[in-house]
């Protein structure tokens, strides 16, 4: 069978060629190795139809149907329009070739909504629904068993592949056909083949860690914690933490070494420190680069109440020498409200193992939570000042399906949904449309579109005093504006799985 994996443009980042999208490159791998013939189509800054049309007049001019059997789309939700725009140019360009092939959508988004719709939010079984009209099969959770079932040409419209430890009968074309287990357990995990990385053109992205050509990995899937704002907390799949044995990440750095030329790496894993194993990760990346002379540079993101001295030395030793952590607000009650697990305490106290340790910290902060206000805000600015980071960025808050945000709102107004947190405080937001909705997600200075508002905030005024903080805090510390596109890409654990 001839499958094409289509990874959608990301017209809301501001530079869409920095992190390759390695799940798809999961998945391609596990079907290259049952014997599938696979292309990966990365529409990554690249435009729809004539990228798509190009690439099939190039399938059919060496002499194969210019059609793949079948299409595989994975998408975030700020990638569903593109993904919808997609699916529609295949069926056009199929329809000349007179060729239909079958659209399979997964990803972050499928994998939110079902989870939500799950568990009874009538507003995310309605977009479910509506995928119906453009999709064939949709696919939530893991994709690595679930493709072979979504491939079949009578494959049903839902794949659940999000339910961990439960064998599912399914009876008819509307639910899953087989009696399955989908779910990857943490022993699959680490014996799936390593990301496809040659199917696409890995050197036209272009990440930098420690002055270092690099290029991410994923050691462990999963992040076990509550926050508010962050994406499938109702998921198995983005919150049951399955780890990676020490041996087999190190392999995949050194493949990656060894076949590609890369020095440095980005860990795009939600929170590298929740493993229990990771000091011994860190020895273990270490004694790699002593024995074969070499020297790694790396990133990645940590949970702050987690952070330990020790910790902080071995990344240090290991290579390590920015972290990632968002640390969100500089105010104690709206740490509370978004149930992040930190206080502002435990962020302090991260910043200066940190950077005693030789670290720069860049520190991940977000606006427009239950109860913001100008004075949260503010404490938000002078913390920033007092513990100085290296660097910084500031989003606003975005509210997307599958967050508890989203999730446990209620509508208070037609249109108008309302999230209370436990002190009280209020966020409201509202609905948006999956299929066309683009800029509730912006990340550029200048531009931002807030789509939630506070009892004390307007969306508008959200972004005034988000841009104030942002220009107050540099001017004030000295942190330079990026000079160029690639650094000015925000790295968020916003749920963008």
């Amino acid at each position: 069978m001839t499958i094409t994996l289509v990874v959608p443009p990301s017209g809301f980042q501001l530079d869409e060629r920095v992190y390759p999208m390695l799940g798809v490159l999961k998945v391609a791998a596990v079907l290259r190795d049952a014997g599938h013939e696979v292309d990966v189509l990365d529409l990554s800054g690249r435009h729809i139809y004539q990228t798509i049309s190009r690439y099939l007049h190039d399938r059919w001019l060496s002499g194969k149907p210019a059609m793949s059997d079948v299409y595989g789309i994975s998408a975030t939700m700020p990638q569903m329009p593109a993904a919808t725009s997609i699916a529609t140019v295949l069926r056009r360009l199929g329809a000349e070739y007179r060729q239909s092939p079958r659209i399979i959508l997964g990803g972050a988004h499928v994998t939110m909504v079902n989870a939500a719709a799950r568990s009874g939010v009538e507003r995310s079984r309605r977009m479910l629904e509506e995928l119906r009209s453009v999709f064939d099969t949709v696919v939530a959770g893991d994709g690595e068993k679930a493709v072979f079932e979504a491939i079949k040409p009578a494959a049903p419209f839902l794949i659940d592949a999000d339910q961990p430890a439960k064998r599912i009968t399914f009876r008819s074309t509307d639910d899953i056909v087989a009696d399955l287990e989908l779910f990857m357990r943490p022993e699959e995990v680490a014996a799936a083949p390593w990301s496809a990385r040659d199917l696409i053109d890995l050197q036209s992205y272009h990440c930098w860690v420690g002055g270092l050509p690099a290029t991410p990995i994923i050691a462990q899937l999963g992040c076990p914690f509550g926050c508010g704002f962050c994406g499938g907390r109702n998921s198995p799949t983005f919150r049951r933490v399955r780890l990676r044995p020490v041996e087999n990440i190190v392999a995949e750095l050194e493949h990656i070494v060894d076949t590609y030329g890369y020095k440095g790496f980005m860990f795009l894993d939600d929170e590298l420190n929740v493993s229990r194993a990771f000091p011994e990760l860190l020895r273990a990346i270490k004694s790699a680069q002593v024995r074969r002379k070499e020297e790694w540079r790396l990133c990645g993101l940590l949970k702050s109440e987690l952070f330990t001295a020790e910790q902080a030395h071995l990344m240090y030793e290991a290579g390590f020498r920015k972290l990632l952590i968002g640390f969100e607000s500089g105010d104690p009650r709206i740490l509370e409200n978004m149930k992040k697990g930190a206080t502002v305490e435990d962020n302090t106290r991260a910043v200066e193992l940190a950077q005693g340790a030789g670290l720069r910290i860049k520190a991940l902060m977000s606006l427009g939570h239950p109860g913001e206000s100008a004075e949260t805000i503010d404490r938000t600015r002078r913390w920033l000042l007092s513990v100085r980071p290296d660097e910084f960025d500031a989003t606003v808050l975005t509210i997307y399906p599958g967050t508890p945000y989203h999730d446990s709102a209620t509508e208070t107004q037609p249109g108008v949904w309302t999230y209370q947190a436990k002190s009280g405080d209020r966020l409201h937001f509202r609905n948006i449309d999956q299929f066309t909705d683009t800029p509730y997600y912006k990340g550029v200075p200048g531009q931002y579109e807030s789509f939630v508002w506070t009892d004390h905030l307007s969306q508008k005024e959200l972004v005034t005093l988000r841009d104030r903080l942002e220009s107050d805090v540099r001017t004030r510390l000295d942190i330079p504006w990026p000079k160029d596109v690639a650094a000015l890409n925000f790295e968020h654990s916003m749920g963008m799985s």
